[in-house]
C-alpha cells in the first residue's frame, strides 16, 4: 500500500472517530436508532421507485426537448425554449406544489365548467405519480441541454456521409447519431440520477411514506429527529455510493473502444 493510501485511510478512520465522539457529546440514543432503522429502510423502496420512475421518463422528455431544440421548426423549437428556461427558472419545491396542488384546482375548474368527469380526474393525481410527473418535468429539462450538447458534439460531416448513403433523417439521428452521443451523454445523466435520488425525497411532503417522510414522522413523535435524519442520511449516502460505482463501470465499459 502506498503512503499516499495509507494517509487516506488514516483521515477517514480520524473522520469516523470524530463522528463517534460528537454522537457520544449529543447523547444519540443507539437503541433507538437500531429500533427504527428497519422501519426507516422499508422506505427504500418508495425512494427508488419514484427515482427510476422519474429518470426514465425525464429522458423522454429530454430526448424530445432536444429534438425539438435542435429542430429549425420555429413552433417545436419555441415550445421546448419554453419549457427549458420556465422549469430552470423555477424551484423544483414549486414545481412540486404546482403539480399535486395546481392540477387538481384546475380539474375542479374544468369540472364546474361543464367539462366531462373523466377529464377533470385526469387532473387528481395521487401523491406518487405527481412526484414522479413533477421529477420528470424538473430533470427533463435540465436534460434537454444535455442530449443537445450530445448530439451536436458528433460531427456534422457524419449526417452528411449517412444522407449521402440514402438513410432518412431519423435512420441518420437513430443509427449513427445517437448511439455515437450516447457515451457523452450517460455520464451527465447518471449524476442525474444521484441527484435525483436525493431530490426524490421532496414527495415526503405529498404523504409518500420514502425514506425521508419515515425519518422525519419518527423524530418528530418522540422528539429524535438527530437521530431519525442520522440514519436516513446514511441510508442515502450508502444509495449515492452504489450508485457512483455503478456509474463508473458504466463509463469504463463505454471508454473502451477509446482507450483501444
Amino acid at each position: 500500500m502506498s503512503r499516499y493510501a495509507v494517509y487516506l485511510t488514516l483521515v477517514w478512520i480520524a473522520i469516523f472517530i470524530g463522528l463517534c465522539v460528537i454522537f457520544w457529546l449529543l447523547r444519540f440514543d443507539v437503541g433507538f436508532m437500531a429500533h427504527w432503522a428497519g422501519f426507516l429502510f422499508q422506505g427504500i423502496g418508495y425512494t427508488i421507485l419514484v427515482s427510476a420512475l422519474s429518470i426514465f421518463f425525464a429522458i423522454i422528455l429530454a430526448l424530445i426537448g432536444a429534438l425539438a431544440r435542435l429542430s429549425k421548426n420555429p413552433i417545436a423549437n419555441g415550445l421546448a425554449t419554453f419549457y427549458v428556461s420556465f422549469i430552470r427558472g423555477t424551484p423544483l419545491l414549486v414545481q412540486v406544489y404546482m403539480v399535486y396542488l395546481g392540477l387538481p384546482q384546475i380539474g375542479h375548474s374544468l369540472e364546474a365548467l361543464g367539462a366531462p368527469q373523466w377529464l377533470a380526474d385526469l387532473f387528481i393525481l395521487p401523491a406518487i405519480p405527481s412526484g414522479v410527473l413533477a421529477l420528470s418535468i424538473n430533470y427533463g429539462a435540465y436534460m434537454t441541454e444535455t442530449f443537445r450538447a450530445g448530439i451536436q458534439s458528433i460531427h456534422h460531416g457524419q449526417w452528411e456521409a449517412a444522407l449521402s448513403l440514402g438513410m432518412t433523417p431519423a435512420q441518420c439521428m437513430r443509427r449513427i447519431i445517437l448511439p455515437q452521443a450516447l457515451r457523452i451523454i450517460i455520464p451527465p445523466v447518471g449524476n442525474d440520477f444521484i441527484a435525483m435520488l436525493k431530490d426524490s425525497s421532496l414527495v415526503s411532503l405529498m404523504g409518500v411514506m420514502e425514506l425521508s417522510w419515515r425519518a422525519t414522522k419518527i423524530g418528530r413523535r418522540y422528539f429524535r429527529s438527530l437521530e431519525t435524519l442520522s440514519i436516513a442520511a446514511l441510508f442515502y449516502w450508502i444509495m449515492t455510493v452504489i450508485l457512483q460505482t455503478i456509474q463508473g463501470r458504466i463509463e469504463w465499459h463505454l471508454g473502451k473502444g477509446r482507450r483501444r
